[in-house]
């Protein structure tokens, strides 16, 4: 969600809008090949849940870039899902969800990936009450790895 790192990524990436996906929960328990946790719209149609995210264009010819920065088959699929718009227009985008079999409760962000979706989602002014009701209280740890920590966190001053 924080436009430096997705241009760092896909550098065609450009702002649309900001976006509510409904029936869904922000949880921090995707398993990642680094051992931590990484975002994930959970599914919840029972509930009131929602996410709230960037929705990006990006160029066609850079997409599997990006599939590949992301994991898609590696515990992500992506998923045509309705959204939202600020505006209150329902839009069809493309995101990633994670496999189900890719899911750990049990582990948490490193605190450079906390710290990337915070800034994204401060960057784009999405909801105080939904940044202190489901970023803020996620529990981060330490990355071991500090060259990693130390890399992640220089894509955040691009």
């Amino acid at each position: 969600m924080y436009t430096a790192r997705l241009r760092y990524r896909v550098p065609s990436c450009r702002f649309r809008f900001t976006a509510q996906l409904l029936k869904h929960r922000l949880c921090f328990h995707k398993r990642s090949s680094d051992s931590s946790a990484k975002c994930n719209a959970f599914a919840n149609t029972a509930s009131n849940d929602s996410v709230f995210g960037v929705v990006y264009e990006i160029s066609t010819a850079e997409k599997p870039a990006l599939d590949r920065a992301e994991g898609l088959g590696l515990g992500y699929h992506d998923e045509c899902l309705r959204v939202q718009s600020s505006d209150r227009q329902d839009v069809q985008v493309q995101t990633y969800i994670a496999d189900r079999d890719a899911i750990d409760d049990r582990l948490k962000p490193y605190s450079w990936y906390k710290d990337l979706v915070m800034k994204g989602a401060q960057e784009h002014g999405l909801p105080l009450a939904y940044i202190r009701g489901y970023i803020e209280p996620v529990l981060a740890v330490t990355d071991p790895d500090r060259k990693r920590d130390q890399s992640r966190r220089m894509e955040m001053k691009f």
